[in-house]
């Protein structure tokens, strides 16, 4: 019996120790190459198959000089206002969420930018707190070895903008008819209030209330001046 036991400590050790090696590798390689593909954009593309649809990945890399600054404000102004301050966790935001969400039936998430980018490029959709637990060791991960700049550029490159759209480039094109680095700063707070239900809401023919949200977003981006300052994370 101890011999089956010792067996199964050494295998669960073993697999615990290649799990940190692969993933830490992984994040390495990642901080220069382009992330191509990601675990939802592959379910999203089964989902389609499965339901009879034709698949659908439309995704171009870009390099964040060739992303819209205004972009990147937006989303920081809609999703992270804290993203240059924190280390990839809001404690803030999140005890104001939990407070929140004792009181009302509509939740309010706390999700920064480090971790929906953690989650996009390297974990399955889900609530399970075995990938919450996966999502904060790889946001430390990439708060550690990425910089706030390659944070913000998968995060632009990756992040689901519709069906079937992934990244800035590919919704500039959808919804705009023209390049992510075009985008003027409505075009881009539209993209930015759209991000957190890219299906259900749409950025060519926004409602009434998400045009609301977008003249918020777009008070909010004046409010910073225009342009990230990532020199105030250094």
């Amino acid at each position: 019996m101890k011999k089956f036991l010792l067996r199964i400590w050494k295998f669960c050790l073993k697999s615990f120790l290649w799990f940190i090696v692969i993933s830490v590798g992984l994040v390495l390689l990642l901080r220069w190459v382009p992330v191509y593909f990601t675990p939802l954009m592959v379910i999203r593309a089964v989902e389609q198959k499965m339901d009879g649809k034709p698949m659908k990945l439309d995704k171009k890399w870009k390099p964040l000089s060739e992303i819209s600054p205004y972009l990147e404000l937006a989303v920081v102004c809609t999703e992270d206002q804290n993203f240059l301050k924190h280390r990839g966790f809001d404690f803030g935001a999140i005890e104001k969420a939990i407070k929140h969400n004792e009181k009302s039936k509509r939740k309010r998430g706390a999700s920064t930018i480090s971790q929906q980018t953690a989650k996009n490029v390297f974990l399955w959709p889900g609530r399970s707190w075995i990938r919450k637990g996966f999502e904060v060791y790889f946001t430390f991960l990439i708060e550690t070895i990425w910089s706030k700049e390659r944070i913000m550029e998968v995060y632009l490159n990756v992040a689901e903008m519709g069906k079937g759209i992934y990244g800035a480039e590919a919704a500039s094109k959808a919804y705009f008819n023209t390049s992510a680095a075009k985008i003027n700063k409505r075009q881009a707070a539209t993209l930015a209030i759209v991000l957190p239900s890219p299906l259900k809401y749409n950025a060519k023919h926004p409602s009434s209330y998400l045009n609301g949200r977008i003249n918020w977003a777009l008070q909010q981006m004046q409010f910073w001046g225009g342009k990230l300052d990532y020199t105030q994370h250094k």
